[in-house]
């Protein structure tokens, strides 16, 4: 029988970082919800059922390439796509 083969989000890819399957995962987990609406880690945590510190690694990750940005500079943080998070590759 053939595996399916799962569907990253294209930001998910970081140009810096190794993209191992289960970072690309978490990642395009993360971008979904940020694609809804803007959100603090934790509510990032419940919507994808990811724990709060893969969530804060990755934000972090993709903070550091300029595709997510904190909107709030007191904790706790919000976070949105950037406008390079928002374009699709």
């Amino acid at each position: 029988m053939a595996m399916a083969k799962l569907a990253f989000h294209p930001n998910a890819y970081l140009s810096e970082t190794r993209n191992v399957k289960q970072g690309l995962a978490s990642r395009s987990k993360i971008l979904r919800v940020l694609e809804r609406r803007i959100s603090t880690a934790m509510d990032i945590a419940r919507s994808s059922q990811l724990s709060y510190g893969v969530v804060i690694h990755h934000l972090r990750l993709l903070e550091r390439e300029g595709i997510v940005l904190r909107r709030r500079k007191k904790k706790p943080y919000a976070w949105q796509l950037s406008g390079k998070g928002q374009q699709r590759l």
